[in-house]
This record gives C-alpha cells, sequence and structure tokens, in this order.
C-alpha cells in the first residue's frame, strides 16, 4: 500500500468553506496572511479558523518573506504550519522554524530547471516541500496564479525527495498529475474557486474524491 496521500486546500476565507473542506477529508487546510493577496485573512481572522480547525485537520498560515514580528504574531496562534512562499533563503527557512518552533513548508516556484537545482538545498531546512508554478514575471505575488509548471522538469530530483505538487491544479488535471509526478501530496486554490478567492464546496469536494481515486 502507497503512504496515504496528504490533499491541502489553501486560501481558506471563511468557516463555511473550512467545514465543506473537512468534510470533504482534506488533511491540510492553508490561511492566507499577505495583504496584497486577495485570499488575505487578518490575525483576528486567523485565530477564528484556526480554533474551529484545531484537532479536526492540520492548519497552516501562508506568509510571503516575513519579518520576525509576523511569524512570532502568527505562531502565537498555533497553527499547526507554518508555509513561506516568498523569496526566503534555506538559512532564513531554519531561523524561521527554530523563532516559531512550528513545522514548516517551504514553497518553491519553479518554472526551469535552475529552480528545480534549488530544491535539495531546501530539504533539510524545511520539515516538507511543496513545489509550485512560479508566478509569471511582474507579478506582486506569488501563488494562486492557476497555472501548471512543467512536471517533466522533476525527473532531475532525487526519487527519494518527498514533495506535495502545486500549481494549476484542479478537479480535472489532479489525478493526471498524480498518476504522473506521483508527489506525497498535492495543493490546491485557485483550482475549486468559482472567482478569485471565492472557493467551491462543491469544486473542493471533487478535487478530493479525484486525488484520493488517483493515489489508489
Amino acid at each position: 500500500m502507497p503512504d496515504p496521500l496528504i490533499v491541502k486546500i489553501c486560501g481558506i476565507r471563511t468557516l463555511s468553506i473550512l467545514e465543506a473542506a473537512i468534510e470533504a477529508g482534506a488533511d491540510m487546510v492553508g490561511f492566507v496572511h499577505f495583504q496584497r493577496s486577495p485570499r488575505h485573512v487578518d490575525l483576528e481572522g486567523l485565530q477564528q479558523l484556526i480554533s474551529a480547525a484545531r484537532g479536526r485537520v492540520e492548519t497552516c498560515v501562508l506568509l510571503v518573506n516575513p519579518d520576525n514580528s509576523t511569524v512570532m504574531e502568527v505562531a502565537a496562534l498555533s497553527p499547526d504550519w507554518i508555509q513561506l512562499h516568498g523569496p526566503e533563503t534555506p538559512h532564513r527557512v531554519r531561523a524561521v522554524r527554530e523563532e516559531a518552533g512550528i513545522a514548516v513548508l517551504k514553497a518553491i516556484g519553479i518554472a526551469s530547471g535552475e529552480d528545480v537545482a534549488t530544491v535539495p538545498a531546501f530539504a533539510d531546512a524545511a520539515d516538507r516541500l511543496l513545489l509550485d508554478a512560479k508566478a509569471p514575471k511582474g507579478m506582486e505575488r506569488p501563488g494562486g496564479w492557476g497555472v501548471a509548471f512543467d512536471w517533466g522538469l522533476l525527473k532531475a530530483l532525487d526519487p527519494g525527495l518527498p514533495f506535495m505538487l502545486s500549481g494549476g491544479l484542479t478537479p480535472t488535471s489532479v489525478g493526471g498529475a498524480i498518476t504522473a509526478v506521483r508527489p506525497m501530496g498535492v495543493d490546491v486554490s485557485s483550482g475549486v474557486e468559482t472567482t478569485t478567492g471565492e472557493k467551491d464546496a462543491g469544486l473542493i469536494r471533487a478535487f478530493v474524491n479525484e486525488a484520493r481515486a488517483a493515489h489508489g
């Protein structure tokens, strides 16, 4: 039997969608704390969502190149994970993990072989890796653009290196992605939205079901 697949629904902003993700069988839920994102949740909202999820599903707060005070404000809310989704170096990832005392999921944007070559340096610094499509040039925020990267680039990685996959996944495409890449988990945000930032319970359910079916 293969290890269980980790399914993460990211960019959740409301209690009703949190409930929908839990009911659908998600393993992790992600909340964005980055003001330039249309999925941004403030500290008060984070506290409410994390409290509602505690003991039911793993929680993850996404930060982009946060300063130390932001890290500690989020750590005080006791999520299960902090996701670093900016240009953080392996050294900075280690420092955040030590300061916060919380597991770190490091997202790495992939668009070329050069990007893939940076991945191993993060393997020891973070508790888990998330390989995502690199944001288009000139964009002021990473992630959530609904585009996939060339999964063939990942053949250059050590086959024993576990990672989660993100970037352009939808209920329609996630099965093929799992079959092609065999990640330890999948992460979706825009792929279960009807409009930017607005998640749909039916799409979340379909995504989780398709992912589980493909993983076998």
